[in-house]
């Protein structure tokens, strides 16, 4: 894990990432996980409170991810020091400890998630892409509107309602046999951190899933009413079938 590395697209552009964790092994994996997603980067570890805000104010990161039981000190203290040293950081808790309280101290600090340990690789991914779908909803120089808004807080648009008996729409509503929620829930994330339109397999690539299963939750999400397509025409052969999230 090199400073300046990145993932998954341009270095320039990759959301840079801090990995706090007591266990280096732990570590060496969260940062495998997050360099394993599109647009982030790891840049850095550390393995103590101290050595963590030591390495937040060098390196600038744009996320931290925070473990809670540290050696020298518990990282709701350091989520504090963080929000003075580097109020511009974001912090996404990720811990074995399940108490509420402790929970809503991490809430209260001002974390963007919460993930419960131990998680696999799709579930750090599918934080890390809603995270990033948040940030590019609200650019820093644009107003809000309450759509931009309730993407970064994590909410979004409110399904449309039902057109028929049983019918149902959102991400997870009525899959279809073979579809996942879970894969789901991360091509729609891809389509809201599009800017514009997504391919099958730009969209297959982003998630980390095959062109043709991408192609079928795409299609999913169009009948469904959240999202629309169109036909991009080339110079040969069949038009694409570009996607956009409504």
């Amino acid at each position: 894990m090199t400073d300046g590395s990145a993932s998954g697209g341009d270095a320039t552009e990759a959301l840079r990432v801090l990995v706090v964790d007591d266990d280096f092994m732990v570590a060496k994996v969260h940062g495998g996980f997050v360099a394993r997603t599109p647009g982030f980067s790891p840049v850095g570890v550390a393995h103590n409170g101290a050595e963590a805000l030591a390495r937040a104010v060098e390196l600038r990161p744009d996320l931290v991810l925070l473990d809670l039981y540290l050696p020298d000190r518990s990282g709701l203290d350091v989520l504090a020091d963080l929000r003075t040293a580097v109020p511009d950081v974001d912090v996404l808790m990720v811990t074995a400890a399940r108490d509420a309280e402790t929970v809503r101290a991490a809430v209260r600090g001002g974390v963007v998630h919460y993930l419960i340990k131990p998680f696999g690789f799709e579930d750090l991914r599918d934080r890390l892409l809603r995270y990033a779908a948040g940030r590019r909803a609200l650019p820093a120089e644009q107003d809000a509107d309450q759509s931009a808004v309730d993407q970064l807080f994590g909410g979004g648009r409110p399904a449309p309602a039902p057109s028929g008996p049983g019918t149902r729409t959102g991400p997870r509503a009525s899959l279809p046999k073979g579809l996942s929620a879970e894969t789901a829930d991360l091509v729609a994330a891809a389509l809201r951190a599009a800017e514009g339109d997504l391919s099958a397999a730009e969209t297959a690539e982003r998630v980390g899933i095959s062109r043709v299963s991408a192609r079928r939750y795409l299609e999913f999400f169009t009948d469904g009413g959240r999202a629309e397509v169109r036909l991009r025409y080339g110079t040969a052969g069949r038009p694409e079938r570009r996607y956009r999230a409504l």
